[in-house]
């Protein structure tokens, strides 16, 4: 990565812990944006430039990238009205913030790197989904990830490239969907939701890092970017793959209709597909390190055990 200074937000959450320290590893100034600086101090270390207001980076600090992680959990209370507004101001507020406090700078950054989501796309079938693909506006995670993507469109008035990373379940060892599919797992209970035909989009945490990267360094690029493993699976082959690789048997069934009656419309994250193609960086002939699930799994599961 060509950038000597990096701004994150949402830095201690899963994937910006993971790209602060990797900013770090490499030499880059890695500046996180955090409400709590002394949490964010601890869990990033020392060598990170922890602030809790934008204002305190020195207006000298060459900062020529953002990547702007931050944003409230999709999944976790109920979609209640309250809710979905706590969870589009958490993402549509911070965009603001980080434009405004650009503008107001002398050496503004030349892109900002924004989270989105493939949920722009909202619940569908069976058919391949690309960054052509139009959203569904009636569901809120469509709702959710166009108000994100929107945000960023003032960008351009600064002029400051911005890229939009639709991105799917990200699979790690230390965050992400990952621990929280393979305890029950391990215990033996792992599930089939539905019928289990849904696609789940997935991405290896290190092959998204390789990815915000060259959303950093590819001057050309700009707009949405599909973030996604290029083989898509199913809910019920997911789960196959995952108890398989632990020993363990994969016996049990949830309803439909019990997700849908506790969850309500949050259920559809679960039960419906979003079959997801990286056309973006398929055409630019990025090569991804773990292309496969089970490349993906095999490496996470050994890395943890060693």
């Amino acid at each position: 990565m060509n950038a000597r200074g990096v701004l994150v937000s949402g830095a201690t959450g899963f994937i910006g812990g993971h790209f602060v320290r990797r900013c770090v590893a490499r030499g880059i100034t890695a500046w996180a944006w955090s409400r709590d600086a002394a949490r964010a101090t601890r869990l990033l270390g020392a060598q990170a430039r922890v602030v809790s207001r934008l204002q305190d980076i020195p207006e000298d600090a060459p900062v020529q990238a953002i990547v702007n992680l931050a944003g409230a959990p999709v999944i976790g209370p109920p979609w209640t009205d309250k809710r979905r507004r706590v969870l589009i101001d958490s993402r549509v507020s911070t965009t603001e913030a980080l434009l405004a406090w650009c503008e107001a700078r002398g050496s503004r950054p030349r892109v900002l790197v924004s989270a989105s989501a493939i949920g722009f796309y909202g619940p569908a079938d069976d058919r391949w989904l690309d960054e052509s693909t139009a959203p569904q506006p009636r569901s809120f995670q469509s709702q959710l990830c166009l108000a994100r993507e929107a945000a960023t469109e003032d960008a351009k008035r600064l002029g400051i490239r911005a890229v939009n990373l639709r991105i799917g379940l990200v699979l790690g060892a230390d965050g992400g969907i990952l621990p929280r599919l393979a305890l029950p797992a391990r215990l033996g209970m792992a599930a089939v939701l539905g019928d289990g035909r849904q696609w789940m989009s997935w991405i290896h945490v290190d092959d998204l890092m390789r990815v915000i990267d060259l959303a950093i360094d590819s001057e050309d690029l700009q707009g949405a970017v599909n973030a996604v493993a290029p083989a898509p699976v199913r809910q019920r082959d997911f789960q196959l793959a995952l108890t398989r690789l632990l020993g363990r048997p994969l016996w049990l069934r949830v309803p439909a209709g019990l997700l849908q009656a506790g969850l309500g419309e949050m259920s559809e994250l679960l039960l419906r597909s979003q079959r997801v193609a990286p056309r973006l960086l398929t055409a630019r002939g990025f090569e991804f390190g773990y292309p496969t699930l089970e490349a993906a799994l095999d490496s996470i599961l050994t890395r943890e055990r060693s």
